[in-house]
């Protein structure tokens, strides 16, 4: 079956400042273009079909380690970006606990609903990646491999919409860490899914959360 493996792009020198990007458009450190370019040589292994990013810098910039190892041209889709954080973006979360405690509270404890800053929600934010998720693996064929590039709570939401969880569980996943990765596996009308446009049943199945080291299928039974 088709899978998907979201890749968080590296390093900023936001993310070590503790800061909120959202989409404003930061690019890669020293830390970040290392870390990409050794998960890129170790992600090219698995031979992906296609590579589609977010149109943000950071995440673009991370996106070119695995096209150079790959040969693949990477894709842009703005649905991919974080998630727009409004007036919070570019405080430290420390600024943030201080300014807007109520709605800061809410966000760390995993609300869907909760707009950052006046921003997005993580529902609207995990349904444009879903969207834009769908419509790029629907024509690639029946084992390939679509390598995402993202942002932190755009993984993060994107998985809870395409794994159908309910609002109240999204909080279960954790966040990924820096060029870590996730994969989910497609199965058809296993369980709840939605429509993959050709009239069957499209669902996913979590199989790699926030790993640094390469997917392996799981070979042993249960029990």
């Amino acid at each position: 079956m088709r899978r998907v493996l979201f890749w968080r792009h590296g390093q900023t020198s936001w993310n070590k400042a503790g800061r909120f990007q959202g989409q404003t458009d930061i690019e890669l450190d020293a830390v970040g273009h290392e870390q990409a370019r050794r998960a890129g040589e170790l992600l090219a292994s698995l031979r992906p079909q296609a590579i589609l990013s977010s149109d943000l810098l950071r995440a673009r910039q991370t996106a070119s380690y695995l096209a150079e190892a790959t040969g693949l041209t990477p894709g842009t889709d703005a649905r991919l970006r974080e998630t727009f954080a409004g007036d919070w973006e570019g405080l430290t979360f420390a600024q943030i606990d201080e300014r807007f405690p109520r709605d800061s509270e809410a966000w760390k404890a995993g609300a869907v609903n909760t707009r950052p800053g006046g921003g997005e929600s993580r529902e609207e934010v995990g349904a444009r990646v879903s969207d834009a998720v769908t419509e790029a693996v629907q024509p690639l064929g029946s084992d390939a491999l679509l390598v995402v590039v993202t942002h932190g709570g755009a993984v993060r939401s994107g998985l809870a919409a395409l794994l159908n969880l309910p609002e109240k569980y999204w909080g279960v996943l954790s966040g990924t860490a820096n060029c870590h990765w996730s994969v989910i596996e497609e199965h058809r009308g296993a369980f709840w899914g939605g429509s993959d446009g050709t009239g069957g049943q499209l669902s996913w199945r979590l199989t790699e959360h926030n790993a640094g080291s390469l997917p392996e299928p799981v070979l042993a039974p249960e029990g």
